[in-house]
This record gives C-alpha cells, structure tokens and sequence, in this order.
C-alpha cells in the first residue's frame, strides 16, 4: 500500500502550508493566471500545474528554470517553456498587470539591502493585476528581538548562522499603506525554536 504522504506529495508538491491555506480558503480559483517569483524548481506550482492553472515562473538559476520546465513537459505540457524565465525577480520580463496572483515565497529576504528589496517587490507589484493578490513569506525579526544581530541595512545575523534581510510588522504595514494594498489576513509568524522567524504577507491590490 502506499504511504499517504506519498500520494499528497504526488499531487501538492513541497508547497508551503500557507499558501495551501489560501488554496483552501478559495483565494486561487480556476481560470486565475499565476506567476511565481523566484520559483525555485517549482514546489509550489505541482498541484497548480495539475489543475490546468495559467502558470508562469522566473528564478536567477539557470538549474532551477530548466528543472520546473522538465516538470512542466510532464504535467502541464500545454505550457510554453517561455513561460518560466532566468530572470532577476526586480526585472521580470512578464507584462504589466499580467497576472491574477504573485507568490514570493522564501525570496524577498535574501535581498542584500533596502534598494534591492523595494526593487524586487516593485516588480511584483508591477506585475499584478488590479485586485490580484501578492503572497508573500520571508524571514522577519517578529519574535526573535534580541536574538538576532544587526548587520546594518535590515541585514541580520539569525541564531543558525545565516544572514537574511529582516522585515518586522511596522516595516509591513507602512509597505501595505504604501501600495495603497489591502491586508487579506493578519500577518501571521511562525518561531522555528528560536533559531528564526518566518512571516506571511497577503495582500490584495487596489482596483485602480
């Protein structure tokens, strides 16, 4: 017999719990065209892919792109393979307004400073269609204050070695306030044992 976890696996991928939540909650709807910046080799799009979603991808690894290209000849073959792209997420080739959702997940906080983060979240938000939605989760130092060094810049140092551009929640709120955006949930954080913190942004885009 074969092992549950299997069978989820085949159909959902590695996808980020948060964003199935949004899934869950009817967020992602048949006939919504999906663009996900910096897609890694795909974990998020599977279930996505298999459900005749309208995706679409740009990651700065060469590897990465051809990987989700190979996934994409094998479950959504009517996907051109120009639809995943090595391209920088702060200059994506896709149209202005071109998609219906914009998923940023574990990106935006390997930003190396200010400029490049609101680089790449302009881009994001370029390509986002009146009323879309931007998914959103990245480290942030909610609930690791005093844990973390500053490196200057909103760099830190985390307690597991790494460095990562940190936001916090008044950082995500004025970012909201500025984009004129709509918080479509609270910001939610989860703690991993005090080691970091990774937040979830989602935020929908005004009509005009």
């Amino acid at each position: 017999m074969t092992p549950i976890g299997d069978d989820l696996r085949r159909q959902f991928g590695d996808i980020d719990i948060y964003l199935f939540d949004q899934l869950l909650r009817g967020r992602i709807a048949e006939g919504m065209r999906i663009l996900d910046a910096g897609c890694g080799s795909g974990r998020n799009l599977v279930y996505l892919m298999r459900a005749g979603f309208d995706v679409s991808g740009v990651d700065e690894s060469r590897d990465s792109i051809d990987a989700i290209r190979r996934l994409a000849r094998e479950l959504a073959p009517r996907l051109s393979p120009d639809r995943f792209r090595v391209e920088s997420v702060e200059s994506m080739s896709f149209d202005d307004t071109s998609a219906d959702i914009v998923i940023s997940s574990a990106v935006l906080h390997f930003a190396r400073d200010q400029a490049q983060f609101d680089a790449m979240l302009r881009d994001m938000w370029r390509v986002l269609a009146p009323r879309g939605m931007l998914f959103c989760r990245l480290a942030s130092s909610i609930g690791q204050e005093g844990r973390v060094q500053s490196l200057g810049g909103r760099r830190y140092r985390l307690q597991d070695g790494s460095e990562r551009f940190l936001v916090d929640e008044q950082f995500l709120m004025r970012m909201t306030d500025a984009f004129g955006a709509e918080l479509l949930d609270p910001l939610k954080t989860s703690v991993v044992q005090n080691l970091r913190s990774m937040t979830t942004w989602v935020v929908r885009k005004p009509s005009r």
